[in-house]
């Protein structure tokens, strides 16, 4: 048996005793429950089931997440026996780090029954049952968490049943919130109860850097995040899309490069959903950078490919490109139009035995400029142009962790292929981010400026050489390089934050030497 833990501290309020709690205080205990807590109401059941006001919790959880409507409640509770009540209740207040446990029919249908009003109901993709019915609809017509979990579960023994738990789970979190939100709650008053239920009732969080470091892969596809309470910005984010449908909620899936977050837009009004940061609201400028000029918005479809996408990531990074290209291809159904995807299975090609296909894609996306960027990648053009191998690539898709012994070995990499390879642009640029990580300023400046005598049409290589020449007092150079970077954004309309606060300090530290470049 469970309890759940805000019971501990309700029950170390009372006086300690060695005999079981006396009617009146089980009455005491019962009138502190919080009166929209079903998960304390259920609790309360589990710990006195026979008494009068244990009876009364399971009634008062019942009305709660059947909207109050007591006649629904009842005959749902009528198709259970006690056993499926308790399984029931365990779902609720199931510990982090346990498995969501498998419901058998009549559970599943009980909790159908209270569950049938929920907005979700309405999509045709609530009806899919395989991956195949997901990729048909549109994207507007996708239940999300059934798309994720038939991506992941659908050809697999007892899939439907292991889909239909978690949906239950879903479904009585959906609930749990809807019922402390009255009938015409505003979207607002819904993100608040989201945040709230997510972030301090059930204590999602980002997992440590040793962990998702290695498993991001784990942490972003919805049972994992589900059983463990822990999920990377792509896991968490879609957790809160899951919730958002079932609530009536609209909300878009916004990418900036190596992130997610949800927005809510409703005209001129934007609220941001930071889920690494218990749904904080950032202003949209913060994810913008010197290189990204506007944010990418992704539908439904999308966001289901994206995990496949993460889940390839980590075998790229691993070298396991034969397992990267299997994941790739996976998202690529529910992507097909995504350049940036068509390059990674490129280089996973390449790097792996179909150098010839991977040529081939490399080449329709060697010339492909993104709206949302200043400039566009260059490795692809690189390879094409023999300036690097598959041996540099490997070295740029290599992880590094907090480890100092993973960025020498990293840097020793890059620095062999430059060798080889002196025009590898990547190579250069990425060679100076492992220096400035290693707190060598010097090395990261050489690397920077070999990159700028080859291409200077990377803002960011610009800003870098900026900030460091500024650093090191060389006035003039940084106010060059600061120029060249500000020329090259502006010609793609944009007018980053940064380029705005560098050009302040030069300013301030060296305004004549600007009149000298």
């Amino acid at each position: 048996m469970r309890v759940h833990y805000l019971f501990i501290f309700l029950l170390s309020a009372l006086p300690i005793t060695c005999h079981a709690l006396s009617p009146k205080q089980v009455r005491a205990l019962y009138s502190s429950i919080e009166p929209h807590s079903v998960s304390q109401f259920l609790a309360f059941y589990e710990l006195y089931p026979n008494t009068v006001e244990g009876k009364k919790a399971l009634a008062h959880a019942w009305r709660l997440l059947s909207g109050g409507e007591s006649s629904a409640g009842i005959q749902a509770m009528l198709t259970i026996d006690n056993h499926g009540i308790h399984a029931i209740i365990d779902l609720v207040n199931k510990p982090a780090g346990e498995d969501t446990p498998l419901l058998d029919e009549g559970e599943l249908a009980a909790i159908d029954r209270i569950a049938y009003r929920l907005p979700n109901r309405r999509l045709k993709g609530y009806a899919a049952q395989s991956e195949e019915d997901v990729l048909k609809l549109p994207p507007e017509e996708i239940d999300l968490a059934r798309g994720m979990l038939l991506s992941q579960f659908g050809d697999k023994k007892d899939s439907m049943s292991r889909i239909r738990s978690y949906e239950a789970s879903l479904d009585l979190m959906a609930l749990q919130i809807l019922s402390k939100l009255s009938n015409n709650a505003s979207s607002e008053d819904k993100i608040d109860a989201l945040n709230t239920f997510i972030f301090r009732e059930m204590r999602y969080r980002f997992p440590p850097h040793s962990q998702y470091a290695k498993d991001v892969d784990i942490y972003s596809f919805l049972p994992s995040v589900l059983d463990s309470r822990r999920g990377v910005c792509l896991g968490v984010s879609i957790l809160y899309l899951c919730l958002a449908q079932r609530l009536d909620l609209p909300l878009e899936m916004i990418t900036p490069p190596g992130h997610i977050y949800v927005r809510y837009r409703k005209g001129d009004k934007i609220i941001n959903i930071e889920t690494t940061a218990r749904g904080v609201d950032l202003d949209s400028e913060i994810y913008l950078g010197v290189n990204t000029r506007s944010l990418q918005q992704r539908n439904i479809k999308e966001v289901i490919g994206m995990a496949h996408f993460n889940q390839a990531s980590i075998f790229l990074q691993n070298g396991e490109f034969d397992k990267a290209l299997a994941a790739y291809n996976r998202a690529l159904p529910y992507q097909n139009d995504d350049k940036f995807l068509q390059e990674l299975i490129g280089y996973s090609q390449v790097m792996s035995a179909d150098k010839t296909d991977g040529i081939n894609n490399l080449k329709e996306i060697s010339d492909y400029l993104p709206d949302y960027a200043v400039s566009k990648n260059n490795m692809a053009e690189d390879y094409l142009k023999g300036h690097v191998d598959e041996e540099g690539m490997k070295a740029i898709f290599k992880s590094v962790d907090e480890t100092r012994e993973s960025l020498i070995e990293k840097r020793d990499l890059l620095i062999k292929s430059l060798k080889k390879y002196p025009k590898f642009r990547a190579g250069h640029f990425s060679l100076a981010t492992t220096w400035l990580q290693l707190h060598r300023m010097s090395e990261a400046l050489k690397e920077l400026e070999a990159y700028h005598q080859l291409d200077d049409t990377d803002p960011t290589a610009e800003y870098y050489l900026a900030i460091i020449y500024m650093e090191r007092m060389h006035y003039t150079k940084a106010w060059e390089h600061f120029s060249r970077a500000e020329e090259l954004t502006k010609a793609r309309d944009h007018n980053p934050k940064a380029l705005i606060e560098l050009r302040r300090q030069l300013l301030e530290l060296a305004p004549r030497a600007y009149d000298r470049i």
